[in-house]
């Protein structure tokens, strides 16, 4: 089964929310090495509506441009890339296609299909419901040290519960960590009462 994986700049309080304001000045090539292993190691990328229309506006120049960052935009290029909309698109940048159908089913269907990794960025709707439907493998968070005070957040109040377990972690120069996460299903999401009645039977 494929692997699906997602990459997000992330606040230390938590926002996601337009990290073009407050992201660049973090990026180094630490940063870059890490982005490139996520989002540019996949054949397939599945990216919301928003995301996809910010990477056809800058990536297609930047790969015909040849600068330092042309060898990763023709990766995202060369990528199958699957919009998530209910919108008809006129798609002007390659390998680019609208998800077919329910989410869930046309990623179940999509893991189920023969190829490598599946990539995201970014599209934190979409990662929210895959996430919720244990159809996410990994999530990888680079948080910035910085508190933005104000947007969205990666996770939001009366959401249901998500137990995550940690896979690697890495500190970058710039002070960002590099977290990467997976659902632990195994792990116990009971009440506090659950879990001191728990252990007030256990030191019986």
């Amino acid at each position: 089964m494929r692997k699906i994986t997602a990459g997000l700049f992330i606040a230390l309080d938590g926002v996601i929310e337009d990290p073009q304001d407050w992201h660049f000045p973090y990026f180094d090539d630490a940063m870059g090495a890490a982005v490139d292993a996520q989002l540019g190691a996949a054949d397939t990328l599945l990216l919301g509506r928003k995301t996809y229309d910010s990477f056809a506006g800058a990536w297609p120049e930047r790969e015909a441009a040849g600068g330092t960052d042309a060898a990763f935009a023709k990766k995202l290029g060369d990528a199958r890339k699957i919009v998530v909309t209910r919108q008809d698109l006129d798609f002007t940048w390659r390998n680019s296609e609208v998800i077919d159908g329910d989410l869930i089913d046309a990623v179940t269907a999509l893991k189920n299909e023969p190829g490598g990794d599946i990539g995201m960025s970014g599209s934190v709707s979409v990662v929210r419901q895959l996430l919720a439907a244990g159809l996410l493998d990994e999530l990888h968070l680079l948080v910035h040290p910085i508190a933005v005070g104000k947007g969205d957040r990666l996770f939001q109040d009366g959401a249901a519960t998500v137990p995550l377990r940690l896979l690697s972690s890495e500190t970058f120069p710039t002070g960002v960590l590099h977290l990467v996460y997976t659902r632990d299903e195994a792990a116990s999401t009971a009440s506090y009462d659950d879990a001191k009645a728990h252990l007030s039977q256990s030191v019986q």
